[in-house]
């Protein structure tokens, strides 16, 4: 019960050119654990929507160490690590065969009042859940990432079927695809290392625009931006970080 876990193989539609695991599939994998975990533990869906209210992903920071293979066995594991300030944090690794860390993150979440739309303080519903002292996947904590006034544009896109969840707004797993469709494919199929942080800062409905921003950083990497198309507001901010 403190720590969820799931065992299998990695699958093809999960995998890239280079035979193993995306970003957007890990953070696919990361949704579903958590989602399955809160049902187990008694706040999830039906139970939050009792008391009116929701869970919403508010930033996540994702360190892969190793990409596994297609057809590799792991095992996902996840578990709740207590609250800081507003955020209910929740922990996630992959694991080899062999037990060894390849993919380590932990993520901050808000809960959302559904009818004012406001986040609430989290301690009421995270006193009910392990602490899981002493696991920790990130030392270092959740990133915030601050405005950069040197991004340029490099696409647009629009809110389609696909990207909205059952909450109505787009799912937090597909800014991740939008992410990986802006770069040159070379960049994430030859990248053995990588991180992602990324704050989700406003949501987006069916229909809604964004424009899309980029700008390298030091060393290897990019900082990204989706605004509102309307408004010219920041959507999402991210940075991605790669070795080859």
């Amino acid at each position: 019960m403190d720590i969820w876990q799931e065992r299998f193989s990695l699958k093809f539609s999960d995998i890239d050119p280079s035979d193993r695991l995306t970003l957007g599939a890990a953070f696919a994998y990361f949704q579903e654990a958590s989602i399955n975990h809160a049902e187990r533990l008694g706040v999830g869906r039906a139970a939050m929507a009792q008391t009116g209210q929701v869970w919403i992903l508010s930033r996540i920071s994702v360190v892969f160490e190793r990409r596994p293979r297609y057809g590799e066995t792991i095992t996902l594991r996840s578990w709740p690590r207590g609250a800081e300030k507003l955020f209910a944090l929740r922990d996630y690794d992959i694991r080899d065969a062999a037990d060894t860390p390849l993919i380590l993150g932990r993520s901050g979440w808000l809960i959302l009042d559904m009818e004012k739309r406001r986040p609430l303080r989290p301690q009421g519903v995270v006193e009910q859940l392990p602490l899981n002292q002493g696991l920790d996947a990130l030392p270092e904590g959740l990133v915030g990432l601050d405005a950069r006034d040197t991004l340029a544009k490099v696409g647009e896109r629009r809110a389609a079927y696909s990207d909205i969840d059952y909450n109505g707004h787009v799912n937090n797993a597909r800014y991740i695809q939008w992410i990986q469709d802006i770069l040159d494919p070379p960049i994430l199929e030859q990248a053995s290392r990588m991180r992602l942080d990324i704050n989700y800062l406003s949501e987006l409905k069916g229909g809604d625009r964004t424009t899309l921003w980029t700008a390298p950083l030091n060393g290897s990497g990019f900082a990204i931006e989706g605004r509102r198309q309307d408004t010219g507001h920041a959507v999402f901010r991210a940075e991605l970080r790669v070795q080859p």
